[in-house]
């Protein structure tokens, strides 16, 4: 993430802990609010700007500066211990989840049948491993990086894995927003590797709106995820007729 995303991803993270929206930021600078939103999608705040907007939370550039340092200092990913200790306890992973997406406490209790105790408990071996900081009033202050990701091919990975295998394939793909390609052909290591480079990109991109989103309320950010896979590969029926001598390695 560049330092100009991270700078409009902790000011949207400071709009929603603040309670304001778009429209209040509208009235405050004296611009349509379809205006606001294309300065934070294209990025594009002078610094005349992005100080009336700290202003409207009672904050200095400083202060947004400060938050973006103490940031870089949080944790990029957890170790083997702790992804396995997230994934032995589904309350524990759930209330894990939520709190990377920015839930709050009340937020979580409400829409999963977890109980208070059991959610405070749940925060509570959370902030032991330094992915949250509990505050008073079961406040949740996040201590991971933009940049953070789970371990390749850990626990949490194989978990979710599985997932897709039995739950998340189950499904034609023709509702509102999901869509299923298949592309076969064939390609030189060049091409196979410009693929690669470019589902690099998209996966990065994901994140980057994913970070974005963090300032949007609840009811407008949804669950999603997005599989995306190549590798050379041939049906086993096609590849059993392959005489012995035809078979390549890439």
């Amino acid at each position: 993430m560049s330092e100009t995303q991270a700078i409009i991803s902790t000011l949207k993270k400071n709009l929603r802990s603040s309670g304001l929206t778009y429209a209040d930021v509208s009235a405050a600078l004296n611009l349509s609010e379809s205006s606001i939103k294309r300065l934070f999608s294209e990025q594009d705040f002078s610094l005349k700007r992005l100080d009336q907007v700290c202003q409207l939370m009672n904050l200095e550039i400083s202060d947004l500066m400060a938050q973006l340092a103490e940031e870089k200092h949080n944790i990029t990913q957890l170790t083997l211990e702790q992804e396995q200790l997230l994934v032995s306890d589904v309350k524990l992973l759930v209330v894990a989840i939520c709190a990377i997406n920015s839930w709050t406490f009340n937020e979580i209790i409400s829409r999963y049948r977890i109980e208070k105790t059991e959610a405070i408990q749940c925060l509570a071996k959370l902030d032991k491993i330094k992915l949250i900081e509990l505050q008073p009033k079961n406040r949740i202050k996040l201590l991971i990086s933009p940049s953070f990701s789970w371990i390749n091919n850990g626990p949490i990975q194989t978990y979710f894995e599985g997932q897709v295998q039995s739950d998340f394939l189950n499904s034609t793909f023709t509702a509102k927003g999901e869509i299923r390609l298949f592309a076969t052909g064939m390609l030189s290591r060049d091409a196979n590797a410009l693929i690669i480079k470019r589902i690099k990109r998209l996966a990065q991109e994901f994140r980057q709106l994913h970070n974005e989103d963090q300032s949007l309320s609840l009811d407008e950010r949804f669950g999603t995820s997005m599989v995306v896979a190549i590798r050379p590969w041939e049906l086993s029926t096609f590849e059993s007729l392959r005489r012995k001598e035809d078979s390549r390695i890439f």
